[in-house]
This record gives structure tokens, C-alpha cells and sequence, in this order.
């Protein structure tokens, strides 16, 4: 007698895996927050975490102290300087949906981890200060956004202080981050006289203090939602998708306020995750096989272990546990037994990852950023930037006893991109680049703290490093000989010319037309 055939039974398998990855995909919201340093960017994430129940107490960062160190803040030097100088991953479940907030640093020093956070996200929450309005870091980070057509959510923050006319800041908004609004929550008052927000949408007004509006304030939300109504336009959501219309909520993080309407409208209308892009080709999220890139590594997120995490962002597909993916980069087939999910430090072994997860890998120094894994696909996923530094300092070892100390933590600090190693054709000595000043001081602290090493820093004469690339052998050789005393190598060997002065560098442009001057790369 012939046995029935199995076909039924793995097309019904097929059929349900592809249904729950369909069902993972849509239910999944990757976004990041951002904002110019202290208007209030990590305290929204907290009281984002607490509606999520990933947390039960919020941290207070207050007169740049931090009293409860923010979750999301969690190295030590944050914890002391009361900023944001990493972008940390933070997931959790509301109502239905799995949320990933990646919180960026505010400090302009730290910009290029920010820049790159955002490759690795589908939607964008800009916080803003309600008594400055749009900053200058607000204006650089939008446009980013604008460039990768990313949708933004506009919050408001800190309106039980004195705060400007809302219609002054949503034109501020517009005229600045050239983008148009749509409130879907008004303010009732701001500063001592705060009374609430009004749901536009839901025609009610959410509480400040449970006090009753007077007659005057009745009559003052009256007018300003006709004239909202009369002068903005519906709220169009796909507008909203393709970065053409940022919804804006206003509130109070500090005081828990006005978060709940963000959030709840947030799960509604942000999108789950969407293609992304290669060199080779579109990538779609319900694809069936799994790729990804890392965007980002963080050394030492355990000091006690030592720790090495690379951040892989899922494309497509199904990641798993102890599941062979390929390594693009090295050709080489690999396997992680212990991938983990995120909870700013807080980690735990993950079996599954779906599309819009973020997934810790542990890196004994194989990874960089922007590696791509996938199934066997040889893919590069592309506009991972990594950007010119603008500072420059010699490092010096300081100890001459922890000269392997001070070599292993530069070499692994470097790997997080958020500074540059040359090494000088003429000397070979070691110089940090860095976009921002402040960077020197963390690399300092971290060498110290985290692998026992000082460093000391000395001054060059740089005005800009930009990597050179020509199919001119000829022509390139020429320039190396003429400029050899200003010629560096970068960690992955790659030849870079530090220019000592803008002429300078503007002369070898126009002597050497066959080299390529670039200033900003992708990885």
C-alpha cells in the first residue's frame, strides 16, 4: 500500500511559517530618538520604557547630575557626565507590539553613532525643547532623516515650563527642518498655568492636575482648534511615511505626560519594517531568508567580561540561534549560540529575530561595521557612513608597563567608529581623529577605566584627513612621493592624506586631478 505523500504537511508548514513571519514583520516598530543635547531625549525613552513595563522606576537626569542613572544611559562616564554618548538598544512589548527604541547620543561630538543609529531604524521621534525650538543639532539630525526619507514624529517636551506659542514653534518647525506638521494634540496653557493636551483626533482633553478649565481656557482651546483645524490639513498618514508631514504631540516627559497619547498614536501609524537597500538589490522584510548589517559595536558593555557586542540589525528573513549565516566579508559560514536581545545593559539569550530587531552578537574582533550576514547571499548593504574627522591629537602611552593594555583597548575602541586611528607613513606614530572634542576625553577615560591604560595626548597640525583612491598608478604614486611627510594609513589600511591647511589641500585637488579627495565614506 503507498504511503500518502508529505507534501500536504510541509506546504501547511511553509504556509504557517511564512504567516508568522508576516505577523512578526507587521507588528514591529524600530524607531529612533533624537534631539539636541537636554531637551529631554532620555527621559522620554524611560517614561516610553514604563508604559512598556520594561521598567518600574525611571531614572532623573536634573541639573546634569544624574540622581537614578537613566536606563538607558548605562557607561559609566554617562552616569557622571549626565549625557548620552552611545546609542543604546531597548526593546519591549505594548499592547501587541514589539517596540525597539535605539536612544542616540545628543551631543554633537558623538553625531557619527547617531548618523549611523539611523540606518538601522524605520521611524524617527524628534524631541524638542518647548522654550528654544528647533537647535542646531535638531537641524543636522533632520537632515539625515530627509536624505534617507525617514518619518518623523514631532514631541514638544517640557511644557510645565514656560514654553513658546505653539503656533510659533510648529512654524518654527516648518521653516526650519523644512518639513510640514499636523498637530494631532494641542496644549491648554504652558509653564505654571499648564492645564493639558487635547486629543485632536479624539475630541478630549487629557488633565494636567485634574482641575476644570475656566471659561476664558475653554474659549481660548476653542479658537485654537478652529484655527488648527482651519489652517493645517488632515492628517494624511502615508504623507507621513514618505517623510512629507511630521504628526507633533506636545507634553511633559519629566511629568509623565502627554507620553501615553504619543505612544498610543506611535503603534498606530509609524511604520513596521520596510526594504532596505544594497548594492546588489532591494532587500524586502517578508523575503524568507535572513540578512542583516551591523551598524554598530560597543566594547566592554560588560567591563567585567570584557565584552565585545556587535549590533546586528534583522533585514529579512528569520534569525536563530546556533543557525549557520554566512559572513560576507571573510566568506566564512557562522553560528552564534548566544545572540542576545537588548534591555539597554541588560541582555538575554534570544532563540528567534525577526526583521526590525536589533540582535547582540558576541565579537571576539572578527566583525566591523557594515558586515552583512545572510544565508549565502553576497550582499553589501549600503549607506553605513563613516565621516572625516575634523580634531586631531597624537596618543601617547602614558605607562610604559600597560603598553599592551593601551595597544588592545585603541584597537578595539577604534572598532566602535566613533573615532579614527592613523598611523603616520613618516614616523609611525599613532593619531586619534575625532569629529568632536569631547571624544578625546571619553577615549581617555575609557582606556583608563576599562583596560587599566593612560594615555596622553599631544597636538598636530591638521586641518583635514580624507582618504585618496586613483586608477592613475602613475599619477597616485607622484603624490605619495611629494607628499609622503603628510601620508597616514587608517586601521584597515587604507592611505589617507592629512593635509596640514586648507590651501594645501585644495593645491593637491587641483595638481593631482586623477585622485580621488573623499571626505566622507561609506563603510
Amino acid at each position: 500500500m503507498q504511503k500518502p505523500s508529505q507534501k500536504p504537511t510541509i506546504f501547511v508548514l511553509a504556509k504557517k511559517c511564512k504567516m508568522t513571519l508576516k505577523h512578526e514583520i507587521d507588528r514591529r516598530r524600530t524607531f529612533a530618538i533624537i534631539a539636541h543635547p537636554d531637551a529631554g531625549k532620555t527621559t522620554l525613552t524611560e517614561k516610553l520604557l514604563l508604559f512598556g513595563g520594561a521598567i518600574h522606576v525611571a531614572g532623573a537626569v536634573k541639573s546634569n547630575k544624574i540622581k537614578k542613572s537613566a536606563t538607558s544611559d548605562f557607561m559609566e562616564i554617562e552616569r557622571q557626565r549626565g549625557i548620552s554618548v552611545a546609542t543604546s538598544v531597548m526593546g519591549f512589548e505594548y499592547d501587541g507590539v514589539k517596540i525597539n527604541i535605539l536612544d542616540t547620543p545628543g551631543h554633537e561630538d558623538f553625531a557619527e553613532d547617531t548618523y549611523r543609529t539611523l540606518t538601522a531604524v524605520d521611524s524617527v521621534i524628534i524631541v524638542i525643547d518647548s522654550a528654544k525650538g528647533v537647535e542646531t543639532q535638531t537641524r543636522r539630525l533632520m537632515e539625515v532623516c530627509r536624505m534617507r526619507r525617514t518619518p518623523v514624529i514631532v514631541f514638544f517636551n517640557k511644557l510645565d515650563r514656560p514654553a513658546r506659542d505653539p503656533f510659533e514653534l510648529m512654524e518654527d518647525v516648518e521653516q526650519e527642518l523644512k518639513i510640514r506638521v499636523r498637530p494631532l494634540v494641542f496644549p491648554v496653557g504652558s509653564g505654571a498655568s499648564f492645564k493639558g493636551v487635547y486629543d485632536l483626533s479624539a475630541g478630549k482633553i487629557s488633565s494636567f492636575q485634574d482641575g476644570q478649565l475656566t471659561p476664558k481656557e475653554e474659549a481660548e482651546l476653542r479658537g485654537n482648534v478652529e484655527l488648527v483645524e482651519g489652517v493645517y490639513e488632515p492628517f494624511d498618514r502615508e504623507a507621513y511615511l514618505r517623510g512629507e508631514v511630521a504628526p507633533v504631540f506636545f507634553g511633559s516627559a519629566m511629568n509623565n505626560f502627554g507620553v501615553r497619547e504619543l505612544l498610543d498614536c506611535f503603534i498606530r501609524i509609524a511604520p513596521s519594517p520596510r526594504e532596505s537597500a544594497t548594492e546588489q538589490r532591494a532587500i524586502a522584510p517578508y523575503e524568507e531568508k535572513m540578512t542583516g548589517f551591523i551598524f554598530k559595536i560597543h566594547a566592554n558593555m560588560d567591563p567585567n567580561h570584557r565584552d565585545r557586542i556587535a549590533f546586528l540589525k534583522i533585514c529579512s528573513g528569520t534569525f536563530e540561534r546556533n543557525r549557520n549565516f554566512l559572513h560576507v566579508r571573510s566568506g566564512k559560514q557562522m553560528k552564534f549560540s548566544s545572540p542576545t536581545a537588548f534591555m539597554a545593559e541588560k541582555k538575554s539569550i534570544v532563540d528567534f529575530a525577526y526583521p526590525g530587531d536589533i540582535v547582540g552578537l558576541h565579537d571576539t574582533g572578527n566583525f566591523m561595521i557594515g558586515d552583512t550576514f545572510s544565508e549565502g547571499e553576497r550582499l553589501k548593504f549600503t549607506g553605513i557612513p563613516s565621516f572625516a574627522p575634523e580634531l586631531f591629537r597624537y596618543i601617547e602611552n602614558a605607562d610604559p608597563l600597560k603598553f599592551k593594555q593601551l595597544a588592545k583597548g585603541i584597537d578595539q575602541l577604534m572598532d566602535e567608529g566613533v573615532a579614527q586611528l592613523f598611523t603616520s607613513r613618516l614616523n609611525g606614530r599613532k593619531i586619534i581623529g575625532t569629529v568632536g572634542a569631547l571624544q578625546f576625553e571619553v577615549i581617555q577615560y575609557r582606556l583608563e577605566h576599562e583596560y587599566g591604560a593612560l594615555c596622553r595626548y599631544e597636538p598636530i597640525s591638521i586641518h583635514k584627513a580624507c582618504w585618496i583612491e586613483s586608477d592613475n598608478r602613475a599619477q597616485m604614486d607622484d603624490f605619495m612621493r611629494r607628499k609622503h611627510t603628510n601620508m597616514a594609513i587608517d586601521k584597515h589600511g587604507r592611505d589617507v592624506y592629512l593635509a596640514d591647511t586648507a590651501y594645501a589641500l585644495a593645491m593637491a585637488q587641483e595638481k593631482f586631478p586623477d585622485i580621488m579627495f573623499k571626505f566622507t565614506s561609506e563603510i
